[in-house]
Protein backbone atom coordinates (compact mmCIF):
# COMPACT_ATOMS: atom_id res chain seq x y z
CA UNK A 1 0.00 0.00 0.00
CA UNK A 2 3.03 2.02 0.95
CA UNK A 3 4.22 2.45 -2.54
CA UNK A 4 1.12 2.56 -3.93
CA UNK A 5 0.90 6.12 -2.53
CA UNK A 6 4.22 7.25 -3.46
CA UNK A 7 3.56 6.31 -7.44
CA UNK A 8 0.36 8.43 -6.63
CA UNK A 9 2.45 11.47 -5.41
CA UNK A 10 4.81 11.27 -8.58
CA UNK A 11 1.83 10.76 -10.91
CA UNK A 12 0.00 14.28 -9.15
CA UNK A 13 3.12 16.21 -9.72
CA UNK A 14 3.64 15.30 -13.28
CA UNK A 15 -0.41 15.70 -13.43
CA UNK A 16 0.00 19.07 -11.75
CA UNK A 17 2.77 20.20 -14.00
CA UNK A 18 1.05 18.90 -17.50
CA UNK A 19 -2.29 20.43 -16.85
CA UNK A 20 -0.93 24.19 -15.97
CA UNK A 21 1.60 24.03 -19.23
CA UNK A 22 -1.58 22.58 -21.43
CA UNK A 23 -4.08 25.53 -19.93
CA UNK A 24 -1.16 28.24 -20.73
CA UNK A 25 -0.48 26.40 -24.08
CA UNK A 26 -4.54 26.50 -24.93
CA UNK A 27 -4.85 30.48 -23.86
CA UNK A 28 -1.47 31.53 -25.64
CA UNK A 29 -3.08 29.75 -29.21
CA UNK A 30 -6.53 31.33 -28.33
CA UNK A 31 -7.38 33.84 -30.81
CA UNK A 32 -6.49 37.75 -30.16
CA UNK A 33 -9.10 38.46 -28.00
CA UNK A 34 -11.19 41.90 -28.40
CA UNK A 35 -9.21 45.27 -26.45
CA UNK A 36 -11.64 45.96 -23.83
CA UNK A 37 -10.25 49.64 -23.36
CA UNK A 38 -10.67 49.65 -19.49
CA UNK A 39 -8.74 52.69 -17.73
CA UNK A 40 -7.17 52.85 -15.67
CA UNK A 41 -4.74 51.07 -17.14
CA UNK A 42 -2.18 50.29 -14.27
CA UNK A 43 1.39 50.70 -15.63
CA UNK A 44 0.54 53.80 -17.04
CA UNK A 45 1.85 55.29 -13.48
CA UNK A 46 0.93 58.97 -13.11
CA UNK A 47 -1.90 58.90 -15.78
CA UNK A 48 -3.38 55.71 -13.72
CA UNK A 49 -4.60 58.28 -11.69
CA UNK A 50 -6.86 59.66 -13.26
CA UNK A 51 -7.71 56.86 -15.94
CA UNK A 52 -5.74 58.23 -18.50
CA UNK A 53 -3.55 56.43 -21.61
CA UNK A 54 -0.70 57.04 -23.49
CA UNK A 55 -3.23 57.94 -26.09
CA UNK A 56 -3.85 61.05 -24.80
CA UNK A 57 -0.51 62.28 -25.92
CA UNK A 58 -0.33 64.27 -29.08
CA UNK A 59 1.66 62.35 -31.96
CA UNK A 60 1.72 59.03 -29.40
CA UNK A 61 3.03 56.67 -31.90
CA UNK A 62 5.99 58.85 -32.32
CA UNK A 63 6.96 58.79 -28.53
CA UNK A 64 8.70 56.10 -26.93
CA UNK A 65 5.63 54.70 -24.30
CA UNK A 66 7.22 54.40 -20.84
CA UNK A 67 5.35 51.46 -18.16
CA UNK A 68 5.22 51.30 -14.38
CA UNK A 69 6.16 47.86 -12.84
CA UNK A 70 5.69 49.95 -9.60
CA UNK A 71 2.18 51.04 -10.91
CA UNK A 72 1.12 46.90 -11.60
CA UNK A 73 2.34 45.93 -8.15
CA UNK A 74 -0.01 48.58 -6.61
CA UNK A 75 -2.77 46.69 -7.79
CA UNK A 76 -1.29 43.29 -7.70
CA UNK A 77 -0.53 43.23 -4.32
CA UNK A 78 -3.54 44.18 -2.46
CA UNK A 79 -5.81 42.09 -4.96
CA UNK A 80 -3.21 38.93 -4.68
CA UNK A 81 -2.48 39.07 -1.09
CA UNK A 82 -6.27 40.79 0.16
CA UNK A 83 -8.84 40.34 -2.59
CA UNK A 84 -9.33 43.92 -2.83
CA UNK A 85 -11.64 43.94 -5.54
CA UNK A 86 -14.13 41.46 -3.39
CA UNK A 87 -13.82 44.00 -0.71
CA UNK A 88 -15.12 46.67 -2.86
CA UNK A 89 -17.68 44.31 -4.98
CA UNK A 90 -19.32 42.09 -2.74
CA UNK A 91 -17.80 42.51 0.83
CA UNK A 92 -20.30 39.53 2.42
CA UNK A 93 -18.38 37.21 0.56
CA UNK A 94 -14.68 38.57 1.46
CA UNK A 95 -14.65 37.08 5.29
CA UNK A 96 -15.33 33.52 3.60
CA UNK A 97 -13.30 33.39 1.01
CA UNK A 98 -10.63 35.34 2.51
CA UNK A 99 -9.98 32.46 5.21
CA UNK A 100 -9.68 30.06 2.53
CA UNK A 101 -7.13 31.71 0.23
CA UNK A 102 -5.30 33.17 3.53
CA UNK A 103 -5.32 29.14 4.24
CA UNK A 104 -3.81 28.02 0.84
CA UNK A 105 -1.18 31.31 1.30
CA UNK A 106 -0.21 29.81 4.38
CA UNK A 107 -0.20 26.26 3.42
CA UNK A 108 2.03 27.35 0.58
CA UNK A 109 4.57 29.04 2.72
CA UNK A 110 4.47 25.91 4.87
CA UNK A 111 5.54 23.89 1.92
CA UNK A 112 8.17 26.21 1.03
CA UNK A 113 9.80 26.02 4.49
CA UNK A 114 9.11 22.32 4.57
CA UNK A 115 11.17 21.80 1.49
CA UNK A 116 14.02 23.69 3.19
CA UNK A 117 13.67 20.87 5.82
CA UNK A 118 13.70 18.24 3.37
CA UNK A 119 16.90 19.34 1.49
CA UNK A 120 18.52 19.97 4.86
CA UNK A 121 17.99 16.64 5.89
CA UNK A 122 19.29 14.94 2.57
CA UNK A 123 22.80 17.01 2.89
CA UNK A 124 22.79 15.60 6.01
CA UNK A 125 21.91 18.69 8.50
CA UNK A 126 21.13 17.86 11.73
CA UNK A 127 18.43 18.93 13.80
CA UNK A 128 20.62 21.66 15.40
CA UNK A 129 21.22 23.21 11.86
CA UNK A 130 20.49 26.83 11.35
CA UNK A 131 18.31 26.24 8.14
CA UNK A 132 16.19 23.92 10.55
CA UNK A 133 15.08 27.06 13.11
CA UNK A 134 12.53 27.41 10.19
CA UNK A 135 10.77 24.70 11.84
CA UNK A 136 8.30 26.91 14.68
CA UNK A 137 7.08 28.81 11.49
CA UNK A 138 6.15 25.77 9.73
CA UNK A 139 4.57 24.19 12.12
CA UNK A 140 2.48 27.52 12.83
CA UNK A 141 1.84 28.48 8.92
CA UNK A 142 1.29 24.77 8.52
CA UNK A 143 -1.48 24.41 11.40
CA UNK A 144 -2.65 27.87 10.50
CA UNK A 145 -2.94 27.58 7.03
CA UNK A 146 -4.80 23.62 7.36
CA UNK A 147 -7.23 25.56 9.88
CA UNK A 148 -8.10 28.43 7.59
CA UNK A 149 -8.44 26.60 4.61
CA UNK A 150 -10.43 24.44 6.31
CA UNK A 151 -13.32 27.18 7.73
CA UNK A 152 -13.18 29.40 4.62
CA UNK A 153 -14.26 25.83 2.56
CA UNK A 154 -17.30 25.26 4.78
CA UNK A 155 -18.56 28.94 5.07
CA UNK A 156 -17.92 29.59 1.37
CA UNK A 157 -20.20 25.95 0.66
CA UNK A 158 -22.39 27.15 3.31
CA UNK A 159 -23.06 30.25 1.53
CA UNK A 160 -23.40 28.73 -2.45
CA UNK A 161 -25.68 25.80 -1.04
CA UNK A 162 -28.33 28.82 0.98
CA UNK A 163 -27.47 32.10 -0.37
CA UNK A 164 -30.14 32.64 -3.23
CA UNK A 165 -27.65 34.73 -4.71
CA UNK A 166 -24.46 32.65 -4.91
CA UNK A 167 -27.12 29.53 -5.12
CA UNK A 168 -28.28 30.19 -8.48
CA UNK A 169 -24.54 30.84 -10.12
CA UNK A 170 -23.51 27.84 -8.07
CA UNK A 171 -22.89 24.49 -10.33
CA UNK A 172 -22.15 20.85 -9.26
CA UNK A 173 -18.12 21.65 -10.24
CA UNK A 174 -18.47 24.34 -7.28
CA UNK A 175 -19.46 22.54 -4.58
CA UNK A 176 -17.38 19.53 -5.20
CA UNK A 177 -14.40 21.46 -5.38
CA UNK A 178 -15.38 22.79 -1.72
CA UNK A 179 -16.11 19.40 -0.80
CA UNK A 180 -13.18 18.09 -1.67
CA UNK A 181 -11.25 21.18 0.25
CA UNK A 182 -13.54 20.18 3.29
CA UNK A 183 -12.84 16.04 3.44
CA UNK A 184 -8.99 16.90 2.88
CA UNK A 185 -8.53 19.74 5.35
CA UNK A 186 -10.51 17.86 7.91
CA UNK A 187 -8.52 14.58 7.88
CA UNK A 188 -4.83 16.93 7.83
CA UNK A 189 -6.39 18.45 10.73
CA UNK A 190 -6.93 15.58 12.63
CA UNK A 191 -3.80 14.16 11.29
CA UNK A 192 -1.76 17.79 12.69
CA UNK A 193 -3.54 17.60 16.21
CA UNK A 194 -3.18 13.96 16.96
CA UNK A 195 -0.36 12.25 14.47
CA UNK A 196 2.12 14.44 13.28
CA UNK A 197 2.38 17.69 15.16
CA UNK A 198 5.22 18.95 13.93
CA UNK A 199 5.31 17.46 10.19
CA UNK A 200 8.07 14.95 11.11
CA UNK A 201 6.08 12.34 9.04
CA UNK A 202 5.47 14.61 5.96
CA UNK A 203 9.26 15.77 5.79
CA UNK A 204 10.22 12.18 5.81
CA UNK A 205 7.89 11.12 3.68
CA UNK A 206 8.57 13.90 0.81
CA UNK A 207 12.56 12.58 1.58
CA UNK A 208 11.53 9.28 0.75
CA UNK A 209 9.54 10.26 -2.24
CA UNK A 210 12.95 12.30 -3.63
CA UNK A 211 15.22 9.46 -2.90
CA UNK A 212 12.84 6.67 -4.31
CA UNK A 213 13.03 5.37 -1.12
CA UNK A 214 9.98 3.63 -0.42
CA UNK A 215 9.77 3.53 3.45
CA UNK A 216 6.45 1.74 4.76
CA UNK A 217 4.60 4.83 5.59
CA UNK A 218 4.24 4.62 9.84
CA UNK A 219 0.22 5.53 10.12
CA UNK A 220 -2.91 4.67 8.18
CA UNK A 221 -4.52 8.13 8.89
CA UNK A 222 -1.52 9.82 7.66
CA UNK A 223 -1.18 7.97 4.55
CA UNK A 224 -4.97 8.66 4.00
CA UNK A 225 -4.28 12.70 4.13
CA UNK A 226 -1.75 12.15 1.42
CA UNK A 227 -3.69 10.03 -0.65
CA UNK A 228 -6.15 13.31 -0.53
CA UNK A 229 -3.72 15.39 -0.75
CA UNK A 230 -2.07 14.09 -3.98
CA UNK A 231 -5.65 13.61 -5.54
CA UNK A 232 -6.23 17.38 -5.03
CA UNK A 233 -3.13 18.45 -5.71
CA UNK A 234 -3.69 17.36 -9.24
CA UNK A 235 -7.36 17.89 -9.66
CA UNK A 236 -6.77 22.07 -8.98
CA UNK A 237 -5.24 23.04 -12.17
CA UNK A 238 -8.14 21.00 -14.50
CA UNK A 239 -10.55 23.23 -12.68
CA UNK A 240 -11.59 26.60 -12.81
CA UNK A 241 -9.47 27.33 -9.63
CA UNK A 242 -6.34 27.25 -12.33
CA UNK A 243 -7.30 30.70 -11.80
CA UNK A 244 -4.52 31.12 -9.10
CA UNK A 245 -1.74 30.99 -12.06
CA UNK A 246 -4.19 32.04 -15.12
CA UNK A 247 -5.07 35.47 -13.50
CA UNK A 248 -1.71 36.66 -14.82
CA UNK A 249 -3.36 36.50 -18.55
CA UNK A 250 -6.58 38.29 -17.02
CA UNK A 251 -4.39 41.24 -16.03
CA UNK A 252 -1.56 41.75 -18.42
CA UNK A 253 -2.82 39.87 -21.22
CA UNK A 254 -6.53 41.48 -21.49
CA UNK A 255 -7.35 44.17 -18.65
CA UNK A 256 -4.07 45.34 -19.24
CA UNK A 257 -3.10 44.55 -23.18
CA UNK A 258 -2.73 47.95 -24.57
CA UNK A 259 0.21 47.48 -26.74
CA UNK A 260 -0.32 49.81 -30.28
CA UNK A 261 -0.09 48.22 -33.54
CA UNK A 262 2.83 50.45 -34.22
CA UNK A 263 4.93 48.38 -36.70
CA UNK A 264 4.35 45.76 -34.59
CA UNK A 265 4.63 42.84 -36.88
CA UNK A 266 3.60 39.92 -34.14
CA UNK A 267 0.25 42.27 -33.42
CA UNK A 268 -0.44 43.17 -37.23
CA UNK A 269 -0.04 38.88 -38.29
CA UNK A 270 -2.47 38.05 -35.01
CA UNK A 271 -5.07 40.54 -36.24
CA UNK A 272 -4.64 39.31 -39.62
CA UNK A 273 -5.60 36.32 -38.73
CA UNK A 274 -8.52 36.94 -36.90
CA UNK A 275 -9.54 39.44 -40.02
CA UNK A 276 -10.06 35.95 -42.24
CA UNK A 277 -12.49 34.05 -39.82
CA UNK A 278 -15.43 33.60 -41.65
CA UNK A 279 -18.60 35.68 -40.30
CA UNK A 280 -20.74 33.42 -38.37
CA UNK A 281 -22.96 36.30 -36.65
CA UNK A 282 -26.76 36.33 -37.53
CA UNK A 283 -27.23 39.82 -36.46
CA UNK A 284 -28.91 41.85 -39.72
CA UNK A 285 -26.39 44.70 -39.70
CA UNK A 286 -23.72 42.02 -39.79
CA UNK A 287 -25.08 39.03 -42.19
CA UNK A 288 -27.36 41.24 -44.21
CA UNK A 289 -24.49 42.56 -45.84
CA UNK A 290 -23.37 39.13 -47.34
CA UNK A 291 -19.82 39.56 -46.11
CA UNK A 292 -17.78 36.18 -45.65
CA UNK A 293 -14.76 37.37 -43.69
CA UNK A 294 -14.43 39.96 -40.50
CA UNK A 295 -12.09 41.49 -42.89
CA UNK A 296 -14.84 42.51 -45.66
CA UNK A 297 -17.26 43.46 -42.93
CA UNK A 298 -14.51 45.52 -41.32
CA UNK A 299 -13.75 47.40 -44.77
CA UNK A 300 -17.34 48.22 -45.60
CA UNK A 301 -19.56 51.05 -45.35
CA UNK A 302 -22.86 50.82 -45.35
CA UNK A 303 -23.91 54.27 -46.01
CA UNK A 304 -21.40 54.52 -49.11
CA UNK A 305 -23.37 55.43 -52.56
CA UNK A 306 -22.58 52.67 -54.21
CA UNK A 307 -20.56 52.43 -57.82
CA UNK A 308 -22.47 53.44 -61.10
Amino acid sequence: MSILIYLLGYIAVIAFLISVIHRVVSYIKQPMHVRWELYPVAHEGKRAAHGGSYLEDVDWWKKKREKSLIGELKVMIPEIFFLKAVWEHNRPLWLSTYAFHLGLYLICGFLGLLMINVFAQIIGCTENCLVLTVSPLMIFMGGAGIVLCLVGSIMLFQKRLNEPELREYSGTDHYVNLGMFIVSMSISLITWLFVDPKFIMARDFIVNMIQFNFTPIPNNLFGLQMILAFILFAYIPMTHMSHFFMKYFLYHDIRWGDEPNVNNLKVQAHIGSVLNYPVSWSASHIAGHGKTTWAEVATFNPVAQPES
